[in-house]
């Protein structure tokens, strides 16, 4: 059981997404550019029918255009976003238009194939798209031709701390969500990234991508291999989300590279690497070391360690190829989510100085 999911700790609270903030926003925006009269609070349906109603931070109606404004409430989720002022700026379309999306402040812009919305469009993904849309028009009427722009104050800065330079979305960030609720800890937001590279690194035409568990083996794994930042995919604790999505939009060469507890825990068949899911197993790992020459004093010092780390560096410092028969053994996990797909799957385990301390070569799965 998790810490977050014990009796005597209160509920986590929800949030919502970027999406569901633009929606309303654009709603309350049209509808003073409409009447002259912003609705506070302003009410949309999320995708799922419910509808759900938000307070506005700020509101202007000027000449030909008028400027709604909702603070992203992420509820208890560490999003970069929470506190964002997602803004919307309404104006007449042209005839016949229809609702239409403008890049404002802080909104990212798409330069890379491979994402759901084309390059040169402002990085607003289509589910939001058309959470703004039924909301514009549910305001103006189904005929109506409306301009949105959709700007977030600092949004560029936040962008520096997610995965859309990476992705080739500049500027800003990315207007998201597919249900207009945020789920604390649910990283979906980090899955969605994880998807997006893989989608991109495919557009782009790279047969190989590297899956990273952190910065240290991803730079290790990008020196190795050469690799251009785009083949480089931030999987963090998601290795089956990762694999995964790989299996299902395939890449002809993966390599998974991670730290020496991260790979333990993989090896001892875990897909989900965060240390909440479970810690490795110290008595596993001196099995391990022990079928790999390692001797019974040797084992027991290895049983006794306090981390994984240190583990691997009793077996280092008696030449027992601890990190290989890990490797080994991890592809092994990774490789039956990716059976009969025909991809060629490399294993390597790093220290946390970017020290290669195993390898399992390409192979097919």
């Amino acid at each position: 059981m998790t810490e977050e999911n014990r009796p005597h700790d209160p509920p986590l609270r929800r949030g919502w997404t970027t999406g569901a903030c633009a929606a309303a926003a654009a709603k309350a925006a049209t509808a003073a550019l409409v009447s002259g009269a912003f609705p506070d609070p302003v009410e949309i349906a999320l995708p799922s029918g419910r509808r759900v109603a938000f307070a506005l931070a700020r509101h202007d109606l000027g000449e030909g255009q008028a400027t709604a404004a909702i603070v992203k409430d992420a509820g208890d989720d560490p999003d970069v976003t929470h506190g964002a002022v997602v803004t919307a700026t309404v104006r007449r379309g042209k005839p016949n238009s229809g609702v239409t999306y403008k890049r404002g402040e802080g909104v990212g812009l798409v330069t890379r194939p491979g994402l759901p919305i084309p390059a040169g469009e402002p990085a607003i993904n289509p589910v939001p798209r058309k959470m703004i849309a039924t909301s514009v028009l549910e305001a103006a009427g189904e005929a109506a031709d409306i301009e949105v722009e959709i700007s977030v104050p600092g949004g560029e800065k936040m962008a520096e701390r997610t995965l859309n330079p990476r992705l080739g979305i500049l500027g800003g960030i990315s207007i998201l969500g597919t249900t207009g609720i945020v789920i604390p800890y649910s990283c979906s937001s980090w899955i969605h990234s994880i998807h997006r590279g893989i989608d991109v690194a495919r557009a782009m035409g790279f047969a190989h991508v590297s899956g990273a568990t952190g910065n240290a083996s991803e730079i290790a794994a990008q020196k190795l291999h050469s690799l251009h930042e785009v083949q480089l995919i931030d999987m963090g604790d998601f290795a089956g989300g990762m694999l995964k999505y790989v299996r299902d939009h395939p890449v002809p060469r993966v390599t998974v590279a991670g730290g020496v507890a991260k790979m333990t825990k993989l090896a001892q068949g875990m897909l989900d690497l965060h240390s909440s899911r479970g810690a490795a197993d110290l008595d596993a790992l001196a099995t391990v070391a022990e079928k790999s020459g390692a001797s019974a004093d040797l084992a027991s010092r290895i049983r006794a360690a306090n981390t994984v780390a240190e583990a691997f560096s009793l077996a280092s410092a008696e030449g027992i190829p601890l990190g290989d028969a890990i490797a080994s053994t991890a592809w092994s996990t990774a490789a039956a989510v990716l059976k009969g797909t025909g991809i060629e799957l490399e294993l390597l385990v790093f220290n946390r100085e970017g020290e290669m301390m195993g390898r399992k070569e390409f192979s097919r799965a």
